[in-house]
């Protein structure tokens, strides 16, 4: 299967499985009367619209450069990422806020157990499946959109198997003022993984530099060919592109090396870079030392 139909295939599963969680979360909360649950409901809503986003830019981030994108389309990733964490920062803070106003006002009530520990377990386990997928299918596609969404449903997980456990301590105790305080921990969560996000899809967007990490790789490439070639000071532009990095390199070379030598040298450096980088593109500038 081609990377970009296993891109689209694991957004789409997400979609699919966003929509079935969401009416289950929401039927069950509303049944039991949990704003743990109803919280939970809120939390794959924004799950939804984030799958839905990524299918989007998945879609396409895959289309070729053209006129108006010389570049390509990669950014369409970076951007869906960023939107994904801010729903997930608004979902959080939605929830810290109607959890916080029951436990002020004293609005509590008993919610009724079996029923939502049951989906809360059938969240838990649909979540593990296809954030698993998409981690897999995001690391070798270098896909951010992916990532994203796949560190969005792992939130779930996180929270599902939390409003889980304290239904289930609800039901031991009967102390249902605990359905608030977990909610607001749910939301806490939530929030850490939107912050994340947003930081990293934010980084893209403003075209800053690989890590330091990447950048010592790419220079100990360099470096195998020292003999014949030299780095120009400042001569390495790097950035994330969608699930593109690019690479700028501006190399200098002996004046009496030739041409031959000069491309054969540059190409070899290019694919070093492609073999270690899967999805990358590489510019190489040559100049006299």
């Amino acid at each position: 299967m081609r990377i970009e139909t296993k891109k689209k295939f694991v957004a789409g599963l997400s979609i699919t499985s966003n929509v079935v969680l969401s009416l289950l979360k929401i039927i069950t909360g509303i049944l039991s009367g949990s704003i743990s649950i109803i919280s939970e409901a809120i939390h794959s809503m924004s799950d939804l619209l984030a799958s839905v986003l990524t299918f989007f830019s998945v879609i396409r981030s895959s289309q070729p450069a053209d006129d108006e994108h010389p570049y390509g389309h990669g950014k369409y990733e970076d951007m869906a990422g960023f939107i994904e964490g801010l729903l997930i920062i608004f979902a959080s803070l939605f929830i810290i806020y109607e959890s916080a106003k029951k436990i002020i006002f004293g609005i509590h009530m008993e919610p009724e157990n079996h029923l939502g520990i049951a989906v809360m377990f059938v969240a838990v386990v649909m979540n593990i499946i296809v954030s698993a997928l998409l981690f897999r299918v995001a690391k070798e596609s270098n896909s951010v959109s992916l990532y994203a969404d796949g560190e969005h449903l792992r939130t779930d997980i996180y929270s599902s198997f939390g409003v889980m456990l304290g239904l289930i301590v609800i039901k031991l105790t009967g102390y249902s003022a605990l359905d608030s305080v977990i909610a607001i921990l749910v939301a806490v969560i939530i929030f850490k993984a939107g912050y994340s996000i947003i930081r990293r899809t934010m980084n893209n967007l403003l075209d800053c530099s690989l890590p330091e990490c990447d950048i010592d790789k790419i220079k100990k490439i360099i470096e195998e060919h020292s003999d014949m070639v030299t780095l120009k000071p400042r001569g390495i532009k790097a950035h994330q592109v969608g699930p593109t990095k690019d690479i700028n390199l501006i190399l200098q070379f002996p004046k009496e090396t030739t041409i031959y030598e000069c491309h054969k040298i540059c190409d070899d450096i290019e694919q070093h870079l492609q073999s270690l980088y899967k999805n990358c593109s590489v510019t190489i500038h040559s100049e006299p030392l």
